[in-house]
């Protein structure tokens, strides 16, 4: 147990954690039951294109966040590609620069210009307040995304997209079996797309889904995602590609929906544990959930103001890293700062403020299933002792970064429930 800034692994410690400590490891559901799925799947020969197993993965889902169809992908991104290009999106569309860059790889892999909105510094969300100054006569459609599981301005972005007769896709891969208004996130604008990767608090090992009312954009989601077979042999109807989530996925989604309920009490205790260990500490606010919704709890994000803290996030990072744990910066450093967007907007920071500040404060703390109580105390006790170093101790952990930097950093081979 860490005590004083001597016991710190930045000082040359010992690290606090034997085994790494990830922000988004993979829950794993009932063993049992898996392998009794995938005996069931072998002895079946029916490993994928339109499975039993993707077909009840469907049904249930579409059952549990009330909506008319969900359609099982492959991935969250071949997902976001599909529902954009099934919208008939073009030209330029409207999302955050806050986010995962899939949410803008997939508009500019369809030769579709993202034009990046600055977000509210409360919710972390795109900011409604900003869209309608940024639509020109080439604007399709926006894209909101639900940062944290917290769903963005639902209602002002409909209001403004009616307006405009533009389209409204929301990328929900952060708010599967969260809601707003009491209404389950995959239920609003034209479609809404999830991701089950296995960073996700609930996961199919790999894979997505797209969650519409809309029964012709289904149909066509359906054509699109299968090479356009009509669902007759050979019967080819419509352009397409392969989207299409494998058996193995969908056994593995059907047996975490089962723990899903455990997964998220889970994720809520650590959140309060987390909570009433931070309390109090000057310059250092944990983000909040509505409690009158329901909510998956599987982000546990700071924001550090290092004018008060006097230690910046990066830093932090650094010294949480030396004891072995993996505390991430998310979104950084937004997408307009990455390739090829920075090249094609580098005058975008101006216009995103926000994003360009909360940046450089957030941090996503280790959570789920694979993370004890104890874990978490003993986190929380690194993150204080950081804060409460004096003045000349800043000068010592400057010294221990300088030499790490130049000693380079080691290789990493990250492990599958580290990317993406």
């Amino acid at each position: 147990m860490k005590t004083n800034s001597d016991d710190l692994a930045i000082y040359g410690a010992a690290p606090a954690f034997h085994e790494t400590l990830h922000v988004g490891r993979p829950n794993i559901g009932d063993r049992k039951r898996f392998y009794e799925r995938i005996d069931d799947m072998l002895n079946r020969r029916w490993l994928s294109n339109n499975g039993p197993y993707v077909q009840e993965f469907e049904q249930r889902v579409a059952e549990m966040i009330g909506v008319r169809h969900c359609i099982a992908m492959c991935n969250g991104t071949i997902a976001l590609e599909i529902a954009i290009r099934a919208l008939e999106l073009k030209g330029e569309v409207i999302l955050p620069s806050f986010t995962f860059v899939a949410t803008a790889h997939a508009l500019q892999w369809q030769e579709i210009t993202p034009v990046f909105c600055d977000v509210d510094p409360a919710t972390h969300t795109i900011d409604p307040a900003c869209i309608e100054k940024m639509i020109t006569p080439r604007t399709t459609g926006i894209i909101g995304v639900h940062v944290w599981g917290r769903p963005c301005a639902i209602e002002a972005l409909e209001q403004i997209a009616g307006k405009h007769r533009l389209k409204l896709l929301f990328d929900a891969a952060h708010g599967f079996g969260c809601s707003r208004g009491g209404r389950m996130l995959g239920s609003f604008g034209n479609a809404e797309v999830f991701s089950f990767h296995p960073t996700k608090f609930f996961n199919t090992g790999e894979g997505g889904a797209i969650a519409t009312n809309d029964d012709a954009l289904a149909q066509k989601i359906r054509l699109m995602k299968n090479f356009g077979f009509s669902g007759k042999h050979d019967d080819v109807i419509y352009v397409g590609t392969n989207g299409k989530m494998s058996e193995l996925s969908a056994l593995t989604g059907l047996t975490n929906l089962e723990s899903i309920a455990q997964f998220i009490a889970v994720n809520c205790e650590n959140y309060e544990t987390y909570r009433e260990e931070l309390a109090g500490l000057p310059g250092i606010s944990l983000i909040s959930y509505d409690q009158q919704e329901k909510c998956n709890y599987q982000y546990v994000v700071l924001e550090i103001d290092e004018q008060v803290t006097g230690i910046g996030r990066d830093r932090l990072v650094e010294i949480l890293r030396a004891e072995n744990v993996l505390a991430r910066r998310y979104f950084y450093p937004g997408c307009h700062r990455m390739e090829p967007y920075r090249s094609y907007f580098p005058n975008a920071g101006l216009l995103l403020p926000h994003t360009e500040r909360l940046t450089t404060r957030v941090l996503s703390l280790p959570t789920g299933t694979a993370v004890s109580q104890e874990d978490i105390r003993e986190i929380c006790r690194i993150i204080r002792i950081a804060l409460s170093q004096r003045p000349e101790e800043y000068d010592r952990l400057n010294g221990s970064l300088a030499v790490a930097s130049q000693a380079g950093d080691p290789p990493q081979h990250l492990p599958v429930f580290m990317k993406g």
